[in-house]
C-alpha cells in the first residue's frame, strides 16, 4: 500500500464485515472481506457494530506489542521508569528500554510502529464520515434517531481523541489524519504535524464529543467501556496538563491558561461525573473494571471471552497466581521503590556527628508502612529480592479442570476518579496552593489506611511537597501507564528514570523514534530528531 499508516475504505471493509456478525467479542475476530460499504450503514445495528470494531481496533492498538505479552500501553507509560520494575532479559531485547535505548530491532518493528494507531484513527474517521449520512428513516429501532446518531459520532470523536493523546505523549509530532480516504490509493502522503496542532485537534474533538454524549449510560452494558461525557473530560484534564507543562520542555514554568482549563476539567468530571470511590475492603473491584470509580476502560472481561493470555499481568504472575507460570517472573518490582514510596518516619535517638563532636539527639527514620492497603493488596513476595505486582491477579481457566488456558479477566483501566482527585493536587501545586496539595495527599493516605506517621507536615516547601505528589501518584497509579508521563510532567524524572538526563529531556530525547520502514513509501516522514543518526 501507497501510504502505510492510511488503511481508508480498505479497512472499512474489513472491519465492518468482522462486527456485522457480533458486538460481543471486541478483540477476538476474523476478518471477512464480503461485505461492502455501499451496503452498510443501514441500520442501528450497523452502526452499532462500527463503533464496536472501533473500540476493538483501540483495544488492539494498547495491548499490541512484541511477540512477548508486552502490551505497548504499559511499556511506554510505566517500564521505560525503570526504578519502579525491572524486566529481565528473555532473548527479545524489550529490557533495553529500561535503560532508554528504544533501537532494538524487535522493539522498532512493535513498539516504535504507529500503524495500530491509525487503523483505529481510519475506523473513526470512516464513522465520522458515513454516519452523518444515514437516512434517520432507516433507524427505526432506537427512540431518537438523532440522538443516537450523535451519541456515535461523540465516542468516535473521543476515540480519535484519546488515540492521538497516546501518540503525540510517545512520538511528540506526528501525521494528523482527519479525512476518511474511500481511495487509500490515491490518499495524500503526510508529513508529521507539530505537536501543538496535534493538541489542539485533540482539544477540539473532545468538545464536540461533549456536544454529543451524556454523563451517564442508559445502558448499563454500555458504562465504564464506552466513552461518556465523564470519559471525555477526563481525557480534557490529563491533555491540558500534558500541554501546559510539556509544550516547551525548556521552560519549568507551566502555562498558566491550560493549568487553569486542566482545574475547571477536574472540578466538572469530579462533580457531575456520578463517580464514587471503591470501598477499600473491596479493593480489587476497581482493577477487574466496570466499578463505580471507573471513568474509562477497555474491556478485556472473561464475562463475555474478552480476557487476556498477554496481559501485562502475565509478566509479573507467578504459578500460584498461574498455575503454569514460573516462580522466575520476567517482571519484578524493585526493593526500592516500596522502600521509597511506602515509608513513615518515626522518632528515634541516635548519635549525631556535628562535625565537632558526636550528639545525642532525636531524628526522624523511615521505615516501611506496610499498613497502607496499596503496599498490602498490590505486591506479594514482600519479604524477597523480587517481589511481584498482583494488582491485576483476576485469572480464569478456560480450561478449569486441568488448569489451562488462564486469561486474565482485568480491564485495562484508562481513567478512574483517584487519578482525577490526584491530579487537583498537581493543579494546586502549579498554581502555588501547596495547603490545598498537601491536604489531597494527605486524604488519600487516611483513606488507605496508612501510618499517622505518613501524613505530611503543613510547612513542608513547594518542591517537597511535589516529591510528595510523585511518591503518591507512583503509590496509587502504579502499572497504569501514568508514571513515566507523570515525571515528564513534574520534572522529577531524574529520580526515578537513570537513564533520562536534563541533557537529554531538554533534547526531548524521552519520546520514541519512528520504525523506519514506515519512511520507504512517505519521503515526507522524518525521524524523530533525537534517534537522527543513531537508528
Amino acid at each position: 500500500m501507497k501510504n502505510k499508516y492510511l488503511i481508508g475504505s480498505l479497512m472499512c471493509a474489513m472491519v465492518i464485515a468482522v462486527l456485522t456478525s457480533s458486538c460481543k467479542k471486541l478483540l477476538e475476530q476474523t476478518p471477512q472481506n464480503s461485505t461492502y460499504s455501499e451496503v452498510f450503514w443501514q441500520s442501528s445495528r450497523d452502526l452499532n457494530s462500527a463503533i464496536a470494531g472501533n473500540y476493538a481496533l483501540l483495544r488492539a492498538a494498547a495491548n499490541s506489542g512484541t511477540y512477548n505479552p508486552s502490551p505497548r500501553y504499559y511499556m511506554y507509560g510505566d517500564a521505560v521508569a525503570k526504578s519502579y520494575f525491572t524486566m529481565q532479559y528473555v532473548g527479545d531485547g524489550l529490557e533495553n528500554i529500561q535503560n532508554g535505548d528504544y533501537t532494538f530491532i524487535y522493539n522498532l518493528n512493535s513498539l516504535a510502529n504507529w500503524t495500530s494507531y491509525y487503523k483505529t484513527i481510519a475506523m473513526s474517521n470512516i464513522v465520522l464520515s458515513k454516519v452523518p449520512g444515514v437516512p434517520e428513516d432507516k433507524l427505526t429501532d432506537v427512540t431518537n434517531p438523532a440522538q443516537f446518531k450523535r451519541k456515535i459520532m461523540g465516542q468516535a470523536l473521543f476515540i480519535r481523541a484519546l488515540s492521538y493523546f497516546m501518540m503525540t505523549r510517545v512520538w511528540g509530532d506526528v501525521p494528523l489524519v482527519t479525512e476518511a480516504y474511500e481511495d487509500p490509493i490515491s490518499a495524500p502522503h503526510l508529513p508529521r504535524s507539530p505537536k501543538a496542532d496535534v493538541m489542539k485537534q485533540i482539544e477540539k474533538d473532545c468538545h464536540d464529543a461533549i456536544g454529543m454524549l451524556d454523563w451517564g449510560y442508559t445502558n448499563t452494558a454500555e458504562a465504564h467501556i464506552t466513552a461518556s461525557k465523564g470519559s471525555v473530560y477526563a481525557l480534557l484534564a490529563h491533555l491540558y496538563l500534558w500541554r501546559a507543562t510539556m509544550t516547551d520542555v525548556r521552560s519549568n514554568t507551566p502555562i498558566a491558561a491550560d493549568v487553569a482549563s486542566a482545574d475547571t476539567t477536574l472540578t466538572a468530571v469530579i462533580a457531575k461525573g456520578g463517580y464514587t470511590l471503591t470501598d477499600t475492603s473491596k479493593y480489587y473491584d476497581t482493577f477487574v473494571g466496570r466499578s463505580n470509580e471507573g471513568i474509562f476502560e477497555l474491556n478485556m472481561s472473561e464475562n463475555t471471552k474478552e480476557g487476556s493470555s498477554w496481559s501485562i499481568a502475565n509478566m509479573f504472575l507467578r504459578s500460584n497466581y498461574i498455575a503454569y507460570n514460573s516462580d522466575n517472573s520476567r517482571n519484578y518490582v524493585n526493593t526500592g521503590y516500596l522502600n521509597d514510596h511506602f515509608y513513615k518516619l518515626t522518632k528515634d535517638w541516635q548519635w549525631v556527628w556535628t562535625g565537632s563532636q558526636w550528639v545525642w539527639t532525636e531524628v526522624s527514620v523511615k521505615t516501611i508502612d506496610s499498613l497502607d492497603v496499596r503496599y498490602r493488596k498490590n505486591f506479594d513476595y514482600r519479604g524477597t529480592d523480587r517481589p511481584t505486582c498482583i494488582k491485576y491477579h483476576n485469572v480464569v481457566y478456560r480450561n478449569a479442570g486441568q488448569l489451562q488456558d488462564a486469561y486474565v479477566s482485568n480491564n485495562m483501566i484508562i481513567f478512574r476518579l483517584s487519578d482525577m482527585k490526584l491530579l487537583q493536587a498537581e493543579v494546586a501545586l502549579y498554581q502555588g496552593n501547596t495547603g490545598k496539595a498537601i491536604d489531597i495527599i494527605n486524604s488519600f493516605r487516611k483513606r488507605y489506611g496508612a501510618s499517622p506517621d505518613a501524613q505530611l507536615a503543613t510547612d513542608l516547601t513547594k518542591d517537597q511537597v511535589m516529591d510528595e505528589y510523585i511518591l503518591e501518584r507512583g503509590k496509587e497509579m502504579y502499572l497504569e501507564g501514568h508514571i513515566f508521563y507523570d515525571l515528564l510532567r513534574t520534572r522529577k524524572y531524574e529520580t526515578f528514570v537513570p537513564w533520562l538526563s536534563s541533557t537529554r529531556f531538554a533534547q526531548e530525547g524521552f519520546y520514541w523514534p519512528v520504525y523506519p520502514s514506515l519512511f520507504s513509501d512517505n519521503n515526507l516522514l522524518k525521524q524523530t530528531s533525537y534517534w537522527l543518526g543513531k537508528i
